[in-house]
């Protein structure tokens, strides 16, 4: 059988960090060990069950079994826009200002390939959600890192960027509640960030993915309550995690009118449309009830106490997150963060994510999904505190 060697692009492709410490798992997992699995970001509630309801109707119309129009049902865009009046006091036009995305992650790795021409320069968050690297690398752009650290709140400060870069800089990706360090933005830093875009002409790419999710009482922001924010750039949410529908691949861009439209060209060539009734559903979604996300986020909220205080009470200084169903958290002195996430894994069969996979400043940290019910952290916690490293 012939052998195709694959385009210099896929070569190029960013490796994934995060393949390798899966199959360890599955490894251990068919060794017969009881793992803990805290190092993925996959939701572990149902889709809330008026929505399924909602699928089960939509999926028996005839309609919804031929191809859907191109750029998505009218429905689910003025849905979006209601959801965003709704929650958020922004007003959008449901015909110019939202796109209907293949799930979050579609839009962000398709905007670089929007907006971007070979060796173009892109700002990107680090540590950040390795898949803004695919968008980058598929789009040939050149990408230039902003520091996320702890001392500034693990927002970027925008002071250590140079002229050079700003100028030259076409695109750059936030993304709060924060993947993966917990943190919220202000309203300061979004003011600043538009101003900054104004200036040199930035178009800024906002992931709200984790916007549901906020604690304390901080209902997390959008980047379009900001003033002029719609002029200079764009919102992407998935309702992945707001509903639980992470395998129902569903989403939408919010904002600029070029933007918008530049997404929905390049989705004409790639893509016919979202299964009709997945477009019904995720309307219901966004229109019908919503006290299962608030109980969602007190759920969340419950299991951030419970990892933190836990850890906090056998000696571990942790930071508690403030958005996200992440915790992030600082490894103890003397390891790497993949020495001490194999750790974790080898002597208390509990997987985390290294912070090493979501960028050079991610080192020193893991990431810690609060994705597992609350007598399974408790466990997790009891665990820890058998190591050797946490014994007094």
């Amino acid at each position: 059988m012939n052998t195709f060697p694959p385009s210099n692009l896929l070569e190029n492709l960013p490796k994934q960090f995060f393949a390798s410490l899966v199959k360890k798992v599955v490894q251990y997992i068919k060794a017969g060990h009881d793992v803990i699995n805290l190092g993925q970001g996959n939701p572990d509630q149902p889709t809330p069950k008026h929505i399924v309801e909602k699928l089960k109707e939509a999926a028996e119309k005839p309609l919804n079994h031929k191809y859907s129009p191109f750029q998505g049902y009218r429905y689910l865009k003025k849905a979006a826009a209601e959801f965003y009046q709704r929650e958020y006091g922004v007003s959008v036009d449901p015909d110019k200002e939202i796109a209907i995305l293949f799930g979050g992650k579609a839009g962000l790795v398709e905007l670089p390939l929007c907006l971007l021409n070979p060796g173009d320069t892109i700002l990107v968050p680090d540590p950040g959600y390795p898949d803004y690297w695919s968008g980058v690398a598929l789009a040939q752009a050149v990408m230039v890192t902003m520091p996320l650290r702890e001392k500034n709140h693990f927002l970027p400060d925008y002071d250590e960027l140079s002229q050079e870069i700003l100028t030259n800089a076409k695109l750059m990706f936030l993304n709060y509640p924060n993947n993966p360090t917990g943190a919220a933005a202000t309203e300061e830093f979004f003011a600043d960030t538009v101003k900054l875009a104004k200036e040199h002409n930035l178009c800024v790419v906002h992931d709200f993915a984790y916007g549901a999710v906020g604690f304390d009482g901080q209902k997390p922001l959008s980047f379009l309550q900001t003033n002029g924010a719609k002029e200079i750039g764009i919102e992407i949410y998935t309702l992945s995690k707001t509903y639980n529908m992470a395998g129902w691949r569903v989403g939408f861009a919010v904002g600029n009118e070029s933007v918008v439209s530049a997404i929905e060209l390049l989705q004409d060539h790639l893509y016919v449309s979202l299964f009709g009734a997945v477009q019904e559903a995720a309307a219901e979604a966004l229109t019908g009830p919503q006290d299962c996300v608030r109980e969602q986020n007190r759920l969340y909220e419950r299991r951030r106490n419970i990892l933190i205080d836990g850890l906090r009470s056998i000696g571990w200084d942790v930071t508690a997150p403030k958005g996200s169903f992440f915790a992030w958290l600082k490894v103890p002195n003397g390891f790497t963060s993949e020495e001490f996430a194999n750790l974790l894994l080898e002597q208390a069969h509990i997987m985390v994510a290294p912070g090493i996979g979501f960028g050079s400043f991610g080192e020193g940290y893991v990431r810690v999904g609060l994705l597992a019910d609350e007598e399974r952290l408790k466990e997790a916690v009891r665990r820890i505190s058998s190591l050797e490293i946490f014994k007094k």
